[in-house]
């Protein structure tokens, strides 16, 4: 893999630039003989050291990695105690490299897996010389099992929560303090999805942690997002109804009625649609005409349950619950949550851990059951607290960036927004603080969820560093900051310059191997893209506004 002709051989070089606050050697001798003195809470396992362009070969039941281009390494394996009394445990990876920059980062998970992320700590951590840190949340399980959870299971629901992340970052940080004899300068955490979740739980609960936090779409209101993810299901369910719509249907129906509709309000018909809330899509127009072949058309109840899809989800009281779809991601939704297939995590979650009844199914879902699951919050995973003051005030100063895809298939969108905006009404009620001094929001018109497989990202600027994105070859177009949202983060803390705009590649068909697309910027929010003329495949032809 190369960042656009750069072997990672060379990525250290220019590291030493962008990122480098004076390189702290390992070597394989120090690796094999390093034996920690007592951790907190954790007992060392192994170590293992990965020389310059050798395999890394390594699988667990979440994450793999299987590469012959990493700079040497330390792989530090250690055990967590994160419930002496239960005998509960947590694996943790510390991967130290041979030239270290002197910074830690900490990757987080997706989903409900149970594995330490491998190939972020691969793909991310190491090239750039940060010593990495990634927790199993104390258990072992792929994105969707939730059977490790229950019935009952409650002190295993916590670890996955909060509680492994926690306690894997104190031992990380002590490994790293022992292995090169000092300890880390700046702390910083990268993670989507779950991984959004638990930096954002982080922030509030634990805000000296990091100095400086990246999260993308986050899943931190586990107990709407689940319920809303069952609600977007029993849109479209079962598949023999009146209302099911088909793969086709959405991809070669609904999908180009949208762009036809929506794509040129930005001033550019391209296949993105820059800020899909000016997109009062109408699928009326799609209604079957006498005679008309169904398959090419929507019926009444299809097009009710459109409306529904799009729009943001209250319960009967009128209590908020979660934002819907946005218009631009239709090729993409049917693989979400309003397909053939049941979202498992959602009934895994109320199943495993809210009514212990593993049989749960999406029919057994109503407003009482959310109610009791907001009553419970299993594992208090909940990371809905707008109060960053501990977090961002002048005694830590921390900074948060925060991203998501307006055509996320998974999380709306709407949810990030929901968060961003209850930390502005605080900051603004509470404090004399400016949000922009500590919290920046990215969002990425037609990108997907996280990016997450090489078929999927959506047709987007998809790639500017973030989890999920090398590893599935879409590195960023540079590690300078303009390009990678970690360098952005990087220079933000340590040299006080906060981002306004990062560009962001497409790669072709989503892989680096098939050279640029486009380029365009990434806006602050609440400002938007615009198109201003010229080479419709440069960032410098959009501005934000």
């Amino acid at each position: 893999m190369a960042y656009l002709g750069r072997p990672l051989a060379a990525i250290s070089a220019l590291l030493g630039i962008v990122l480098s606050v004076g390189a702290i050697s390992g070597s394989r001798s120090a690796c094999l003989s390093f034996a920690p003195s007592s951790l907190a809470s954790a007992s060392f396992s192994n170590a293992t050291h990965y020389a310059t362009d050798t395999r890394v070969n390594i699988s667990n039941a979440y994450s793999s990695i299987d590469v012959a281009n990493l700079p040497g390494f330390c792989r530090v394996e250690l055990v967590i105690t994160t419930n002496a009394t239960a005998g509960s445990t947590a694996l943790t990876e510390v991967w130290l490299p041979d030239d270290w920059n002197g910074r830690v980062l900490t990757v987080g998970n997706g989903g409900l897996a149970g594995g330490v992320t491998v190939a972020e700590l691969g793909h991310v951590a190491v090239p750039q010389g940060f010593a990495g840190i990634s927790t199993n949340t104390g258990h072992d399980g792929g994105t969707d099992d939730g059977d490790w959870a229950g019935p009952h299971n409650d002190n295993a629901i916590v670890d996955w929560g909060w509680r492994a992340l926690h306690l894997s970052v104190i031992a990380g940080k002590e490994i790293v303090q022992q292995y090169y004899g000092q300890p880390a300068g700046k702390s910083y955490y990268l993670g989507c999805s779950t991984g959004g979740r638990q930096g954002l739980k982080e922030v509030q609960d634990f805000p000296d942690d990091f100095d400086g936090v990246v999260v993308g779409s986050p899943a931190n209101w586990q107990t709407h997002l689940q319920a809303w993810s069952v609600h977007m299901n029993l849109n479209t369910e079962p598949s023999t109804s009146s209302h099911f719509m088909t793969e086709e249907m959405w991809s070669d129906v609904i999908a180009p009625e949208v762009m036809r509709q929506c794509d040129e309000l930005d001033g550019l018909k391209d296949g993105i649609i820059n800020d899909p809330r000016i997109c009062s899509f109408r699928p009326e127009t799609l209604t079957c005409r006498p005679g008309q072949n169904t398959s090419t058309c929507l019926k009444k109840n299809q097009i009710d349950a459109l409306h529904r899809i799009y729009a943001d989800y209250y319960e009967g009281d009128q209590t908020y619950i979660f934002g819907g779809y946005y218009p631009g991601g239709e090729t993409e939704y049917y693989h979400g949550l309003v397909g053939k297939k049941h979202f498992v995590i959602g009934t895994n979650y109320f199943g495993f851990m809210v009514t212990n009844d593993t049989g749960f199914t999406i029919h057994d879902y109503n407003a009482t059951i959310l109610k009791l699951a907001d009553k419970i919050d299993p594992g208090q995973a909940n990371a809905i607290n707008p109060n960053l003051t501990a977090f961002a005030g002048p005694s830590h100063n921390g900074k948060l960036i925060q991203y998501v895809g307006w055509a996320d298939q998974l999380i709306s969108p709407g949810n990030t927004i929901h968060y961003y905006e209850t930390v502005h009404e605080f900051t603004l009620a509470n404090t004399t603080m400016d949000i922009d001094d500590y919290y920046r929001l990215f969002l990425v018109p037609g990108m997907n969820h996280c990016h997450v497989a090489p078929n999927q990202g959506g047709f987007a600027a998809n790639a500017f560093g973030s989890v999920e994105q090398a590893s599935n070859n879409n590195p960023p177009l540079s590690l300078d900051p303009q390009y990678n949202i970690l360098a952005a983060m990087v220079q933000w803390v340590e040299d006080g310059v906060a981002p306004d705009t990062i560009t962001a590649a497409n790669y072709n068909d989503n892989d680096v191997a098939n050279g640029v697309g486009f380029t365009r910027p990434l806006c602050r929010y609440p400002s938007t893209i615009r198109y201003q003329g010229g080479d419709p495949t440069s960032a410098d032809s959009f501005s934000c506004a």
